[in-house]
């Protein structure tokens, strides 16, 4: 028997993203391991959001809920608390299972994950960047460092996996054992689907996650939001503009079999 594949995500309220997801990688993925918090990374209590839409895919479903409070001023500290928090969704998962950790709106390429061998310690999946429209094209951050990926003998702390194996380290010397250099690119590696979702819900991501210099109207207001986004423009002030991409092959199958699923979010 092959090594199973857990894919683990830390969850807010990003439901439709999530279930597509699922749809996405069910073929190749054994366990989802979904990590809902009741508080926000501000610490402010929250309503559980999580709602699996395909019950086919039940059984493979593993939802944790953290019920500590962030008790930190540092909100990078409470978002780091909820991604460890995910071990405790991993007791099925043997010493050479391969743990994914990824955001929901970052999804790899399930043609990459059929047959799948990490030849390093680490893996990152390089992924195309999209914004606000499955097809609104982010040039700026692609290729988009998004999921990682190690075997769960390897895995001694979700935070450091995403925070730490980054692709610049690649280019420093031997020398700096500082710097976490077993890794592999993992090229073709699937899709970033930035703010796939409402403008509504693109202000509560910004009032509420651990970048706190965009909780300002300046950046969270819902008109200041529609304005980018009919612009196809930056949400940071960066100067990005973005450009529309035909819908085509490079997409996930599933996309292109329900596009009448993403109208809301075609350009």
């Amino acid at each position: 028997m092959g090594s199973k594949i857990f894919d683990c995500i830390t969850f807010f309220n990003e439901n439709f993203i999530t279930n597509i997801r699922f749809e996405i990688l069910n073929k190749f993925v054994d366990y989802f391991v979904v990590c809902e918090s009741i508080y926000d990374h501000r610490g402010q209590k929250k309503k559980l959001n999580f709602e699996l839409l395909n019950k086919e895919y039940k059984s493979k479903i593993i939802y944790i809920v953290l019920e500590d409070k962030f008790e930190s001023q540092n909100l990078w500290e409470n978002q780091g608390k909820q991604r460890e928090f995910i071990f405790n969704g991993l007791k099925l998962a043997n010493d050479d299972d391969y743990i994914m950790f990824s955001d929901p709106d970052e999804i790899p390429n399930p043609e990459v994950l059929e047959n799948f061998k990490l030849q390093n310690k680490y893996g990152i999946f390089l992924q195309d960047c999209f914004c606000y429209k499955i097809n609104i094209f982010n040039k700026y951050e692609s290729p988009w460092e998004g999921t990682r990926v190690c075997r769960k003998k390897n895995l001694k702390s979700i935070d450091y996996m995403r925070q730490k194996v980054v692709r610049k380290n690649l280019k420093y010397s031997f020398l700096r054992i500082d710097k976490e250099k077993n890794i592999q690119l993992i090229k073709n590696g699937g899709w970033h689907f930035n703010n796939l979702m409402s403008p509504h819900n693109i202000s509560l991501k910004l009032k509420t996650f651990a970048h706190s210099e965009y909780a300002n109207d300046v950046y969270s207001s819902v008109t200041v939001i529609e304005e980018k986004i009919k612009k196809k423009i930056d949400l940071f002030n960066r100067g990005h503009i973005y450009e529309v991409k035909n819908i085509n092959h490079d997409y996930p199958k599933y996309i292109l079999d329900n596009l009448h699923i993403f109208k809301d979010f075609i350009d």
